[in-house]
């Protein structure tokens, strides 16, 4: 069956018509909501890493309030970039949220998304080395990230101490975590690296390459070069495919008030230029239910993929995200089985 989770970029601004005024409601209402969502059948709660930015920044405290709130709901991120982190450290936060989760993570983490900083993660003290790019850096990082994971020994033991001279593996570990890492992909070739590292394989409503078929055609391509992957390297366990689309369903008033124009207006790709270079971002999936699910039924990848991240406006509220996401866990989800 296929899972449905939401991802929210967790957006806070003090303007009129936003109900996410503060980055406290932004953090208090991303909570709440994957309350709501697990109440509704919902499968995962995952959210947008932003830096430098009025949106959500540091996600092991928010995962772990998320945790304490929730029993069942998958958690998650859409991604972390790893430019910023030090991967050694991030693995003991990642072990420490999954162990008070009860192995619920579920940790999506990349090279990030162009954003408002200069250079944002030279400023947390990570400078790539000369001849290094920015995704050099990120893979670095999460290299170190996944064998911290692994429960490899890292640092040499002072013997004085602890009687060995053995090197020791970071505390705590948290068993099958490092199955339940995704990357965040954008490209084709990507995803083959993906496969080759033995991550699960994020992909989102961006691709920074374009071939001209339409996105969802070229996204799928993008997930069965992973599949053919995945089967070279010999990995012995399934891995895990999500693709995250704009979903909004109109079955009211109050959504025709807010999506209403949207849904009159042609839907399809939009093709630009990210960091220099051509991407192609998907359409968003606007109007009444039946209509929506004959779209995604069209859609390649959203059938290709076992896990499927609908995007929510999350500045209107959780009342109404969590009526989006009942709409959808009731009238669209049981057709794409």
């Amino acid at each position: 069956m296929k899972k449905i989770g939401f991802l929210s970029f967790g957006h806070w601004q003090p303007v009129p018509g936003s109900l996410t005024r503060t980055a406290q409601d932004a953090l208090l209402q991303s909570i709440d909501l994957a309350v709501a969502a697990e109440e509704i059948g919902i499968d995962g709660a995952y959210v947008r890493v932003h830096h430098f930015a009025r949106q959500l920044a540091s996600p092991y405290p928010l995962l772990a309030a998320m945790a304490a709130r929730t029993k069942t709901i998958e958690l998650g991120t859409g991604v972390i970039d790893m430019r910023y982190e030090n991967g050694f450290y991030a693995a003991e936060e990642a072990a420490a949220t999954d162990l008070i989760s009860g192995g619920r993570l579920q940790l999506g983490v990349s090279r990030g998304s162009p954003e408002t900083a200069l250079n944002g993660s030279e400023s947390f003290g990570y400078v790539p080395a000369d001849g290094q790019t920015d995704a050099d850096l990120a893979r670095e990082h999460t290299a170190d990230f996944l064998r911290g994971l692994e429960g490899h020994g890292i640092a040499p033991a002072n013997p004085q101490a602890t009687g060995t001279r053995a090197l020791l593996p970071l505390t705590p570990q948290s068993p099958g975590l490092r199955q339940r890492i995704w990357w965040g992909s954008g490209t084709r070739g990507t995803a083959t690296w993906t496969a080759e590292q033995g991550m699960n394989l994020m992909s989102s409503t961006l691709l920074t390459e374009d071939t001209g078929v339409p996105f969802g055609d070229l996204q799928a391509e993008q997930i069965q070069l992973f599949r053919d992957a995945w089967a070279t390297a010999g990995w012995d366990w399934e891995p895990r495919v999500s693709v995250s689309r704009s979903i909004l369903p109109i079955t009211t008033d109050q959504d025709r008030a807010y999506f209403g124009n949207l849904a009159t207006r042609e839907r399809q790709d939009q093709v630009g230029y990210i960091d220099n270079s051509i991407a192609r971002f998907g359409k968003s999936y606007v109007g009444e239910p039946d209509k929506i699910v004959e779209e995604l039924l069209g859609d390649a990848a959203v059938m290709a993929a076992d896990t499927l991240l609908v995007t929510v406006p999350n500045q209107l509220g959780v009342d109404y995200n969590a009526h989006l996401l009942e709409t959808i866990a009731r009238d669209i989800r049981p057709a794409l089985q």
